[in-house]
């Protein structure tokens, strides 16, 4: 994925010098001309990098930068000051108002380019990123619909994002009416149909980055097409190379499967780290259960691979949960219990639990959920500034822990 860049600068010339650097060296390069739209940006693009002027009108760079730091969802982007001002006693106020690096103008290309190297570095590094192999997939399924495949697949992507403060990918492959994005109210500007019209050998990572939409959550969607009959311009070579790419690029995919085994859905599931398979209490889920559990085994998936979770999509008159786990031969490891009014309420607001109101019940369900699929070096990691969704995570498993001893 190509890094974001926001350039924030009130001169036109600079800002076109500086984009032409930064797209130069493969950066996606947002731009802002005052400080006020700037913190509109980001909310929008979520940067990687944020390189501020100085003098600028009503709210100059230091003041952003203030602004930046005071805001627990900005605090952790790096903030580079680039400025005509060379004086020991600028500089001072740079770092003083929360920036990570400091250049003058007029500035070599090269250098702002090792300097910008150097931030994404550092914090790729404290935010534990090492390397590509560190992305994990969690795909959601279910051969039968209206379960809630897509609104377990929303709030694992976001609970995962608040949990670790990282960007988090949720891939919509429900190509015929797929609805990740209305979840999070995001307008359909971009979708798979994009990806489609490009030869598969074409896409890369800048391609798919300018494809997926941005939540302020930090979250990254590849939307479903608008148009159903776009659907079936998808297939499952560009499914695998999307996929490919993006587990490369995020610590996390969370994949919003089809109730299908379509080439697309079984290029995912070859690609995937970990799979909740999603059912309701009744006959016929639970016999699609069945059938999606026997073609995980077909498929060579091991069990330890599948988490089954069951929701409770009725309020009464379900099965009983023994008589389900004897038909699967195997145990059920997520309840969610009936909540009609809050799922319907998050949809219309497209505005998930695990966001809205992340201290419910059904808030703090989906953050455990999504704590639970972390991977183990997250979770043994110890945090030099834990989120607040980390730490009640953390607290709840540890009172449940104490509660498991004899």
């Amino acid at each position: 994925m190509a890094n974001r860049i926001l350039a924030v600068d009130d001169n036109a010339v600079n800002l076109k010098v500086v984009s032409a650097t930064l797209l130069h060296a493969g950066y996606q390069v947002f731009t802002a001309q005052n400080g006020a739209e700037a913190l509109r940006v980001i909310e929008q693009v979520w940067p990687e990098v944020i390189i501020l002027d100085v003098d600028m009108p009503e709210m100059d760079g230091y003041e952003v930068c203030r602004r930046l730091r005071a805001n627990p969802k900005t605090s952790h982007i790096p903030v580079m000051i680039l400025t005509v001002h060379d004086t020991l006693e600028e500089k001072v106020k740079g770092f003083e108002a929360g920036a990570d690096d400091y250049l003058t103008k007029p500035f070599q290309p090269a250098e702002l380019q090792a300097r910008i190297k150097v931030l994404l570095r550092r914090k790729f590094l404290e935010s534990g990123v090492s390397g590509p192999q560190q992305g994990k997939v969690i795909s959601v399924y279910s051969l039968r619909g209206g379960v809630g495949v897509t609104t377990l697949a929303t709030n694992l992507a976001t609970g995962l994002a608040q949990i670790w403060q990282k960007q988090v990918a949720l891939v919509d492959l429900n190509l015929t009416m797929g609805q990740s994005a209305l979840m999070l109210n995001l307008a359909l500007r971009n979708t798979w149909s994009d990806l489609a019209k490009i030869p598969v050998e074409e896409i890369d990572t800048e391609v798919i980055t300018a494809v997926m939409l941005h939540h302020e959550s930090k979250v990254d969607v590849l939307a479903s097409p608008r148009d159903i009959s776009d659907s079936q311009m998808v297939t499952a070579d560009i499914a695998d190379r999307v996929l490919g790419i993006l587990k490369t690029s995020y610590p996390y995919v969370v994949v919003d499967l089809p109730h299908d085994v379509s080439e697309p859905t079984l290029a995912a599931l070859d690609l995937t780290d970990e799979i909740v398979a999603i059912f309701a209490p009744d006959i016929a889920s639970v016999r699609a259960m069945v059938g999606a559990l026997e073609l995980f085994g077909k498929l060579g998936i091991p069990d330890d691979k599948v988490r089954v979770a069951l929701n409770w999509t009725f309020e009464r008159k379900g099965l009983a949960r023994k008589d389900i786990e004897r038909v699967l031969k195997r145990p059920v490891q997520w309840i969610i219990p009936f909540a009609a009014e809050t799922i319907v309420s998050a949809i219309n607001l497209g505005t998930p639990p695990v966001l809205s109101a992340p201290t419910s019940p059904m808030g703090m369900l989906f953050e455990d959920f999504a704590y639970a699929v972390s991977t183990v070096e997250d979770q043994e990691k110890r945090e030099n500034q834990p989120s607040e969704a980390l730490l009640r995570a953390r607290e709840r498993e540890r009172v449940r822990r104490q509660g498991d001893q004899p």
